[in-house]
């Protein structure tokens, strides 16, 4: 089945930040105009239908009834004929109303869902997933329903006009009489709505810290239950749990205040036209028809007066809500990008020139290093945990940029290239590799999705896959699990080096990507990897003898420098170095 082509959000977020939350969302607004405003309008009818069928009961019941003029059968079908027409109207409202919300969310999850995929690795490194799946789900969901629901809501408050309207051409006294709870009910909005606002961002951000918790244990399940760990998780859950209970708690202890007081009020404008209606009825200034229609009038005002409580509670969790979204929105990306330019023609020439770089959290991972790696060249990189060997791969793939040198590919500043440009020329196989909860065909073709099975099956085979693969009851249309935890770790190693292997990049780095498979399967993967490597710039970050054996060159790697480089006859003579770090790490047969 072929999936519909993704549309793309009809508008975005206005980047002035001096702007409040509402007028930086209008043009997301202004995009689905046409559904809202057809919406509201057929609301607006809904209501201009509703607020005459009590007008026609005061008629019928005053001439049916009471003076016996007309024929009570004629009013009967008039009223059930608006009831008829308002039942459609309201239909279709509703449909075009929820068509809108439907369409500012799809809009709202794409602007967001695309900002985080042009996010780079320090962002990711700095915030957290149960956070970011907090803003992407929960808030926006609560700014859709205030930008689709809340001017649906305005709407039906403009029945009290309406009603007021009809009330005051039918008997003025009365109809101040019935409104004389306004005036209160707008002021207690105001004062709930600023009780409200500072818990809605509390149990917003709570809500994160939830996901976050949730988040961290289901995708560190396995070491939870190794280290039987499950009854603490389950306390610090549980401690979560109760700051978004209080946060709740205090939240519905605000609106118990506030509500009952605001629903209530319109009740009182039901008594007094009760007692001054029924004084003016003994007078003769008021009809009993009259009455029965203002009743009716002031129960019509009692949703708008709960639903301006509901609109109140509503925008002020919107805004927090909106205002997490837009902290998102407008952090920028440590890696920005220049206009497209011209690249030079692949080769696979990389260096680095006097290149230092340090992690967010102040780790010193390169310290002024020089390095060159010529075309067609592999080279290995050996070193302590923690010396940069890892790093280098990341600011050649431009993962993060160097805070001072140059990194050079085929001699143009990787900060030059359109990253997609970069990234297709520098496939990266890390140590933890990755896979999609989708089929291995599909996860192996994850770069090139257009790949044929036949391309597919020959970069399996290079990566020693191909064996394992045709084992799984469905072959290549097996689906992993997620994560691709239903694999061994090595063979989830190989499936990412056949992933890598099929975007055929004219730079390839091996993060230690053979760390989990065994030496036999290493030494199949190695002796496919060797032809592979012919023409191809490589760079191999290395623990093992036989990892390093694939190498031209080896590069020792201290304190983020280059502190030895030969081959590994060479250094194991000449470098003391080296000869420890290999016996440090066992590597040596």
């Amino acid at each position: 089945m072929i999936s519909p082509p993704r549309r793309a959000p009809k508008a975005g977020i206005h980047p002035d930040k001096g702007k409040s939350w509402l007028r930086r969302a209008w043009p997301l607004v202004r995009a689905h105009r046409t559904l809202l405003i057809t919406s509201l309008v057929l609301s607006f009818i809904g209501l201009i239908v509703q607020v005459q069928i009590p007008d026609l009961v005061r008629i019928g019941i005053d001439r049916a009834l009471i003076d016996r003029t007309e024929d009570l059968t004629r009013y009967v079908w008039l009223i059930a004929a608006l009831a008829v027409a308002q039942g459609v109207i309201n239909f279709l409202a509703r449909l075009y109303l929820l068509r809108t919300a439907y369409e500012l969310e799809y809009d709202l999850r794409n602007i967001v869902f695309g900002h985080l995929m042009r996010m780079s690795y320090g962002f990711y490194d700095r915030v957290q997933s149960g956070e970011l799946m907090s803003r992407a789900t929960s808030d926006i969901r609560a700014v859709q329903m205030y930008l689709a629901f809340g001017p649906s809501i305005l709407v039906q408050c403009t029945i009290a006009v309406i009603a007021f309207a009809l009330m005051l051409s039918i008997n003025a006294p009365l109809a101040v009489v019935a409104m004389a709870a306004m005036p209160v009910i707008g002021f207690l909005g105001v004062r709930m709505r600023k009780a409200i606002f500072p818990v809605s961002w509390l149990i917003q951000a709570r809500l994160a810290g939830v996901a976050t918790v949730v988040d961290e244990n289901i995708q560190g399940v396995r070491i939870v239950k190794a280290f039987a760990a499950e009854q603490r998780q389950i306390d610090g859950l549980t401690e979560a749990a109760d700051g978004v209970r209080w946060a709740y708690t205090t939240d519905a202890r605000i609106r118990s205040r506030w509500m009952p007081v605001m629903d209530n009020l319109s009740r009182v404008g039901l008594a007094l036209v009760l007692l001054v209606g029924g004084l003016m009825v003994l007078d003769g200034n008021a009809t009993v028809g009259t009455i029965v229609a203002f009743n009716s009038y002031v129960l019509m005002l009692m949703p708008p007066f709960r639903m301006l409580g509901m609109i109140i509670m509503m925008g002020q969790r919107a805004a927090a809500s909106a205002q997490r979204i837009y902290d998102i929105l407008d952090t920028p990306s440590d890696i920005a990008e220049k206009p497209d330019t011209a690249a030079p023609p692949p080769r696979g020439d990389l260096r680095f020139e006097g290149v230092r770089f340090s992690y967010a959290d102040g780790t010193l991972a390169l310290d002024g290093l020089d390095l060159r790696v010529s075309p067609g060249e592999t080279v290995a990189l050996v070193g302590a945990t923690g010396s940069g060997k890892s790093t280098v791969g990341k600011l050649a793939a431009r993962f993060y940029d160097a805070d001072d040198g140059r990194v050079l590919l085929d001699g143009q500043d990787v900060r030059d290239y359109q990253l997609a440009t970069l990234r297709d020329r520098v496939g990266i196989v890390p140590d933890e590799p990755f896979l999609f909860s989708v089929s291995l065909h599909a996860n192996i073709a994850f770069g090139r999705p257009g790949a044929s099975r036949d391309e597919v099956e020959a970069a399996a085979r290079a990566a020693g896959a191909d064996g394992f693969i045709r084992e799984l009851p469905e072959g290549y249309d097996t689906v992993v699990g997620e994560r691709g935890y239903t694999l061994s770790g090595g063979q989830r190693q190989r499936v990412a080096i056949a992933r890598a292997l099929l975007v055929n990049p004219p730079v390839l780095i091996l993060d230690d990507a053979t760390s989990a498979v065994d030496v036999r399967v290493e030494h199949d993967i190695h002796e496919s990897l060797r032809g592979l490597m012919e023409g191809r710039t490589t760079i191999v970050v290395a623990h093992r003898l036989a990892t390093i054996g694939l190498a031209d060159r080896v590069i020792l790697i201290e304190d983020g420098r280059v502190a030895a480089d030969g081959t590994h006859v060479e250094l194991l003579a000449s470098s003391e170095k080296y000869r420890k770090v290999l016996a440090s790490q066992a590597v040596v047969a």
